[in-house]
């Protein structure tokens, strides 16, 4: 009974998330006029297809490094998610302030494969509006902020370089398929960087590791 009752502690932390995506729904459907952003390096960059791959297991990736830390290592989730609950306000805040987006995204395919499929679903369902700082990015970082420096027992080495080496290729997928900038990925770590000495190096680090 003791340890359900520790397995739950934590719940209340993830209420967040429900209240990111409204408010990021509903920014989405406000972007009227929005500042493009890119550099001229971001033309250069080719369109790779097969990096939809890697761009899609994001989602489960985030959800189940996340479960996993969350039922194996509290403290190490805790400061993971201050992390990313961070990251994801302060985006929140620039894309309210400074509404922005790409014109990077291919206007036409010459080939046709499931990859391709992918992208024109993804180019239908998600808008390339509001990617400064890139979240992909952001987040991914932080999974693996969580992943290294949590308990030894949590992960083997072995799941911690494959979430590692799966992390890297997500933040390269984000410029591949032409979701986000350079840009956007740059200040998503510099972001990280800010974070990472807030919650995994810092004051706030020690409390942390100082709850029972």
């Amino acid at each position: 009974m003791r340890l359900k009752k520790e397995w739950f502690r934590y719940w209340w932390t993830l209420a967040y998330f429900p209240v990111y995506m409204i408010i990021f729904m509903l920014e989405e459907k406000m972007v009227r006029d929005y500042h493009i952003i890119g550099i001229a390096l971001d033309k250069k960059i080719p369109f790779i297809e097969w990096f939809f791959f890697p761009y899609y297991i994001w989602f489960p990736y985030i959800f189940l490094v996340g479960i996993w830390l969350f039922f194996r290592d509290k403290k190490a989730f805790l400061k993971m998610i201050c992390f990313l609950y961070t990251g994801m306000t302060i985006f929140l805040i620039v894309s309210a302030v400074y509404p922005n987006g790409l014109d990077l995204r291919p206007t036409e395919f010459t080939r046709d494969n499931i990859a391709i499929r992918l992208a024109k679903q993804m180019y239908e369902t998600d808008t390339p509006t509001n990617v400064l700082p890139s979240i992909h990015v952001f987040n991914t970082l932080g999974i693996m902020c969580g992943t290294v420096f949590c308990n030894k027992k949590t992960f083997p080495v072995w799941a911690r370089w494959l979430i590692c080496i799966a992390g890297v290729s997500i933040s390269c997928s984000t410029v591949f398929v032409k979701q986000h900038s350079l840009i956007d990925v740059f200040a998503a770590i510099a972001l990280a960087v800010v974070c990472f000495f807030l919650f995994f190096r810092g004051k706030i680090a020690e409390k942390i590791d100082a709850l029972p």
